[in-house]
């Protein structure tokens, strides 16, 4: 539509009229985010609070219709085409629309060179992620918030960074975003109650107890408990005894999606728990759409 248009059906949101009013939601709904500077003007403009309201309604659909817009597009695209980080940022405009993830880039980036720093190419993978490690947890004092455990503050990326505390699910996904960018194998796993990250040899491929086809894990961290390591035997263990069957489910590496699902239900938890049931909703269509991805063809 053009600006004028634009303009001018935003001009007619004054209008005490419910039927002119509905109209003009309508047609401006049809639009994309680009209105949405020309609105916070109209917002500014007007002194009467239930014509903010109205408008403040409008920012927000217009602000999750783009956030929608930028889910569909990275489920998508290939495994391989897939950015952990950007589907971290776009999950994050359901609490900050105006978010900028140049920033969250920024401090991403600057985090991974002041580890990867102390890296030698003589380095083993093991010595790696001790050193990363040591950086996340101990330097910079990452950890599960344990004091505020349902707060929605710990499944953003942006609030991670701030106040270097998350959940099991944001702190497992930061944890394999910072790996990746040092180029460790980093891979997620969907081990009961938190995530685990998997460090894989991804060349080698065997056959495990005659069932499915396993890829080679090396060894298992968790990042809720501070990046501790530990073995596959060791894992199948406790898997064994908690009755998690089969083992491969809960112990080889998933696709990214099926985690920032797993993400999305902690945050519609969370705003349940305070009771935020208009977000809740928000975050249901967003779990709609990788259900709905699961259930595609491979």
């Amino acid at each position: 539509m053009e600006e004028s248009k634009i303009k001018a059906l935003i001009n007619l949101l004054d209008d005490p009229d419910n039927i002119v009013f509905n109209m003009v939601e309508k047609e401006l709904l049809k639009e994309n985010d680009d209105i949405i500077p020309e609105l916070e003007k109209k917002w500014e403009s007007s002194f009467e609070e239930s014509n903010q309201a109205r408008i403040e309604n409008i920012i927000q659909q217009l602000q999750f219709k783009e956030t929608i817009k930028r889910v569909k597009l990275w489920l998508n695209r290939s495994e391989e085409e897939r950015s952990l980080l950007n589907i971290f940022c776009h999950i994050d405009r359901l609490q900050y629309p105006d978010l900028n993830p140049l920033q969250i880039q920024t401090k991403i980036e600057k985090l991974h060179k002041t580890i990867w720093l102390e890296f030698k190419s003589s380095l083993t993978l093991l010595e790696r992620i001790t050193i990363l490690n040591h950086f996340l947890f101990n330097i910079n004092g990452f950890a599960i918030n344990l004091n505020n455990p349902y707060s929605p503050q710990n499944c953003f990326i942006n609030q991670i960074i701030e106040t270097r505390k998350g959940n099991p699910f944001s702190m497992s996904i930061f944890y394999t975003i910072i790996a990746r960018h040092l180029e460790l194998p980093a891979q997620l796993v969907d081990f009961p109650k938190n995530p685990l990250v998997a460090i894989v040899d991804s060349n080698l491929a065997r056959k495990a107890h005659g069932e499915a086809l396993q890829s080679d894990v090396l060894f298992y961290i968790n990042p809720s408990n501070k990046g501790a390591i530990t073995s596959r035997k060791e894992i199948e263990y406790h898997l064994k005894r908690g009755k998690y069957l089969p083992l491969h489910e809960y112990s080889e590496p998933k696709p990214d999606a099926l985690f920032i699902k797993r993400l999305l239900e902690s945050i519609r938890k969370a705003y349940l728990e305070v009771g935020y049931p208009e977000k809740e909703e928000k975050v249901m269509s967003l779990i709609n759409l990788f259900e709905k991805n699961e259930e595609l063809p491979l």
